[in-house]
Order: C-alpha cells, then sequence, then structure tokens
C-alpha cells in the first residue's frame, strides 16, 4: 500500500481515527512504532518512518509502543482484488495454516504462484508472509501477556509459538525485554477470564447491528445479552476440537468491541478473535463506504455487513430461509441446530450447544432433517452442502467469491440468491448484491430484477453495504 508521507504525518498530528490501522508510524529516536491516534506527543517530522503494516514497522526494527499498543488497530476492508487476496492470505495464516504447512502451500491453497503471493502481499503489507505470521503471533502473545493471568507457557502455546524458548528468544530479539515485563501489567488480571478490545472506524450502528443478530439467533446457540452478544463455538484447530464460547459488547469510552472468551477456547484464540472480526465487520471503513453509497447511507452511519462465525450455517440459513420469513427461518434452524449441534458445557444461560459441522450433516438422511418441519428437497439441498464442504468448498472469507458463487450454485436448490447472500455474509464479499431479493426491489421503487442490478452499479464496489442500507431503511424482513 503507498503511503504519502505528508498525508500520514497530517493525520498522526490530528489523531485522525479513520487512519487507525491504515498506517503505523516508527519514531528514530526511540525506536518505538505508533498507531496515528496514539496519544503521547507527536514527534517531529524528521523523526517519522511510515510503515502500511505493523509488521512492516517491526521489520524496519521498530517495537511496538505500550500506551496505544498496535495490536489493538482495526484491521483491513477486502475490496480490491489485491487487498482480497493478501487478507485471503491472512485468514489462513491466522487460522493457523503455516504451523504445518509451507509458504508454497498457502500459496496453492489460494490458487496462485508462491512468487505473485509474495509479492501482493508485500504491496499490501510490506513484509513477506512468513514475517506477518510471526508478527501477529508476538503481537498476541504481548496481548495474552498484558491483558489475562495465563501461565506463560499456555501464552506461547496459544500464540502459535512451538515452545516458552522460543517466544522469549523472539521477545528478546525483537522488543529488546523479557515477556515477564509485560506480565507485570496484568497483575489484576484473572486467571480464569480471557478478555480483549478490538478496535474499529467510527461510526458504528452497534445497535442495529446487534438487532439483525438478535432476530436471526439460534436458539441455545445464540442469544442477545442485554447490550451484548454471546455465541457458542466449535473450532478445529491443529486436529483438535475447541467448544466454548464468545461474549461481545460494545466498550463505553473507545471505538473498540470487548470480546470475552470461554477459557476453552484459549488454544485456538487466534481464530476466535478472526471470527469476531468477521462477524462485526472490524476492517470496515465506514467513511469509504458512505462516499460511494451518498444519500443511502446516510440515515444509518456506520451500518456494516453481518457477517458469519461459520460459513456452513450461513449457508444453511441461506436454504431453509428461501420464500419464508425470519421467525420461520430461524425456528426451523434452532430445531436443526438442537437437532444435530453437540453440547455446549460450562456456558452462560441460554447456550447450550454448537451448530452442527457439516460432517456431521453429512451422515443425515434428507428424510430425517426433513421431519423438522422443511420440505425433503431443502432437506436433501442441505445434505449435499454438507458434502460439498467436506469435499472442500471453502466459505471462510479467505475464499475466492466468484468461483464459490459459481460452486454453490452448481448445488441441487441453491440459486442466485442464496449463493450472493453466502458470499455476503459467509465470504465477507463487500461487493456482493441480492439483485432477485423481493425487499431490494421494493426499496427501489419496485423494479425487476435486471433494473435493479443496472441500478446498483453506481453503488460498487460496496453492493453489499448498499443491500443493508435497503434492508435497514425499508424494514424488509429478510434472511
Amino acid at each position: 500500500m503507498p503511503l504519502d508521507p505528508d498525508a500520514c504525518y497530517r493525520a498522526l498530528l490530528a489523531h485522525d481515527v479513520r487512519f487507525d490501522g491504515r498506517f503505523f508510524v516508527g519514531v528514530r529516536s526511540t525506536r518505538i512504532y505508533c498507531r496515528p491516534v496514539c496519544t503521547v506527543r507527536a514527534p517531529r517530522r524528521e523523526q517519522c518512518r511510515f510503515f502500511p503494516s505493523a509488521a512492516a514497522a517491526e521489520a524496519g526494527g521498530f517495537r511496538p509502543c505500550l500506551r496505544c499498543r498496535p495490536e489493538l488497530a482495526p484491521g483491513y476492508a477486502t475490496v480490491d482484488a489485491g487487498r482480497r487476496l493478501a487478507n485471503a492470505a491472512i485468514q489462513l495464516i491466522e487460522d493457523g495454516f503455516l504451523e504445518g504447512h509451507t509458504l508454497a502451500d498457502l500459496a496453492r491453497r489460494l490458487g496462485i504462484t508462491p512468487r505473485h503471493l509474495r509479492r501482493v502481499f508485500e504491496a499490501e503489507f510490506g513484509v513477506a508472509p512468513v514475517a506477518y505470521a510471526q508478527t501477529q503471533r508476538l503481537l498476541l502473545a504481548k496481548r495474552l501477556l498484558t491483558d489475562t493471568a495465563l501461565p506463560v507457557t499456555e501464552v506461547a502455546f496459544a500464540s502459535g509459538f512451538a515452545s516458552v524458548r522460543r517466544m522469549n528468544a523472539l521477545f528478546a530479539a525483537r522488543y529488546r525485554m523479557p515477556p515477564t515485563r509485560l506480565r507485570a501489567r496484568a497483575a489484576g488480571a484473572r486467571a480464569d477470564t480471557l478478555a480483549f478490545a478490538l478496535g474499529y472506524r467510527p461510526p458504528y450502528a452497534w445497535e442495529a447491528m446487534l438487532a439483525f443478530l438478535d432476530a436471526r439467533a439460534i436458539r441455545g446457540v445464540e442469544r442477545r445479552d442485554g447490550r451484548g452478544f454471546v455465541r457458542a463455538l466449535a473450532i478445529r484447530h491443529r486436529a483438535e476440537r475447541h467448544v466454548g464460547y464468545v461474549r461481545v459488547t460494545q466498550a463505553a469510552r473507545r471505538h473498540a468491541l470487548l470480546v470475552e472468551v470461554s477459557p476453552s477456547l484459549v488454544r485456538a484464540l487466534p481464530q476466535v478473535l478472526a471470527r469476531v472480526r468477521h462477524v462485526f465487520d472490524l476492517g470496515c471503513d465506514p467513511a469509504e463506504v458512505a462516499r460511494v453509497l451518498g444519500p443511502l447511507a446516510a440515515p444509518a452511519p456506520g451500518l456494516r455487513i453481518p457477517g458469519a462465525f461459520d460459513g456452513f450455517e450461513i449457508a444453511v440459513r441461506g436454504i431453509v430461509g428461501q420464500q419464508v420469513s425470519v421467525r420461520a427461518m430461524t425456528t426451523l434452524v434452532g430445531r436443526f441446530a438442537a437437532a444435530f449441534g453437540a453440547p455446549v458445557g460450562d456456558a452462560p444461560d441460554g447456550i447450550t450447544h454448537v451448530f452442527p459441522e457439516p460432517g456431521d450433516v453429512a451422515q443425515q438422511a434428507p428424510e430425517a432433517i426433513a421431519a423438522l418441519g422443511m420440505p425433503l428437497a431443502r432437506a436433501r439441498s442441505i445434505v449435499a452442502l454438507a458434502h460439498a464442504v467436506e469435499a472442500g468448498l471453502d466459505l471462510s472469507p479467505a475464499a475466492d467469491a466468484a468461483a464459490t458463487i459459481e460452486r454453490l450454485q452448481a448445488l441441487p436448490g441453491i440459486g442466485p440468491w442464496t449463493a450472493q447472500y453466502v458470499a455476503l455474509r459467509g465470504l465477507g464479499w463487500p461487493d456482493a448484491f441480492l439483485h432477485t431479493d423481493l425487499g431490494v426491489a421494493r426499496a427501489l421503487a419496485p423494479a425487476r430484477p435486471a433494473d435493479v442490478l443496472a441500478h446498483a452499479q453506481r453503488w460498487r464496489p460496496w453492493r453489499g453495504y448498499a443491500v443493508l442500507h435497503l434492508w435497514h431503511g425499508h424494514g424488509k424482513d429478510t434472511t
């Protein structure tokens, strides 16, 4: 990502939150790098170096600021092809892909050459993928040492290090301090609590997000909890299945969401936090979206695309929700989850089980699923979907949107609406557009699907946000 040093310095002087996470500033005199919103006195212009990522700053010999904490900065939106590809690599890195695979394996997984992967990644973030992954492990360890009372050994493994010795060596080489210096700051942390702050760029339409998720909450799996949201999770990492829950609320005095993670998910923390960022669309830059959508976005500034904790689940919702109301869809999906989902222990009231995994659903007879109250054809579609996911269909944010939409529409019972819905919420594709959606058509006149598609060209590459604004502004009861 090319940076204009003068523009970056002006943003630094203004503490402009729109640039938080967009760049980092390294101070030559202290060898420390900060976020542009850091509250310390701004250094002189000649003392500053600007970097597109925390990893690039660390590769340049700078260590993270202990006050503004670069690990708390918002992430990136995934709109253009280069950034989309780089972020797909990040998703896989955060899922621990490089812990058991090579860079060549990562490139093959993305369908490109290792050389092209390095080129795209370095253009976006200023470092190679392996260096980026190393920085992310260090920053997560730094966060755990600062904010929790986890034993140091548990911190090392939860952050993706093979040993405490390796973590200690990297801390000494990169940060020029022992991990125990950060551990002293966590004196008041509870040993049984994992709590994190994940930043975003304001504004954030938090009540709208909560209302959307609450209206579609699956009984036993998730629920609104006052001004927050609680969700059961099952994550596979390093051939192990980790089951627990997360609770997400909005911070009162800063631009961040607060995330409480159950201790049972400690070994899968990178994946958990990545899913929370995706579900709550924390990489969005609302100023960019508003600039393109114009008057459409004005009534609800900061409206985000509600993502998915699990892409398979969103696809099941899309299939079940065809031509039925949100209430009917939620009822049927709740029965489905209760029938085939695994139980969750030691969870908040009302959270009893996780959503079923594709492998479990693939073993079910369509008739058993149809007996829950849905047409047999849709039950067959769900089983076919489960088999496809087991065979390699990727419904995560790392997937290629165009290829995934095509593969989805090749499955029985999945048409353009369902495929675009999965791309919107499961893949987090910001340009997904449900041009056949009845609510979208009514909000635009009404109009025929072809006319809707033509009208929406003005909103590219943020047509997914346009869908949310159209639904929000017209009270559409849609899946």
